[in-house]
């Protein structure tokens, strides 16, 4: 029987708690994520790719266009899509992509991200 890797965390050993969003470049929110049609993520932030896949939308610089680069949060927390929901931080996935990206040790000019909700809440905030 053939297993696929995913991005969903198996079991709390597979996550690494040296691991932390602020000595990393904001990897995740630079992955392509797929939207599914059940998330709640608002359409105008959804883009078609060319193999007919609804993502979320990237900037020019390649940042996921819900990431609030002001505050470094995620403008949409509470309608994020599932794929957000499921990436663990210090996770066999999240480890992997950081590597991938080149920064899997820690570094001191990382981006200081949060995947709390925005204080202030809204979608306009």
């Amino acid at each position: 029987m053939s297993v696929s890797a995913s991005p969903q965390v198996l079991d709390d050993e597979a996550i690494d708690p040296a691991v932390s969003c602020s000595s990393c470049d904001a990897v995740c929110c630079r992955l392509t994520v797929v939207v599914m049609p059940d998330d709640p993520v608002p359409r105008h932030l959804v883009w078609r790719d060319h193999r007919g896949l609804d993502v979320m939308a990237r900037d020019e610089d390649g940042w996921c266009v819900a990431v609030d680069q002001t505050r470094m949060c995620c403008s949409i927390y509470e309608l994020r899509p599932k794929t957000c929901r499921k990436f663990v931080m210090g996770s066999a996935y999240c480890r992997s992509e950081r590597s991938a990206y080149g920064h899997a040790d820690p570094r001191e000019a990382a981006i200081p991200i949060t995947l709390l909700p925005p204080a202030t809440g809204g979608l306009g905030a």
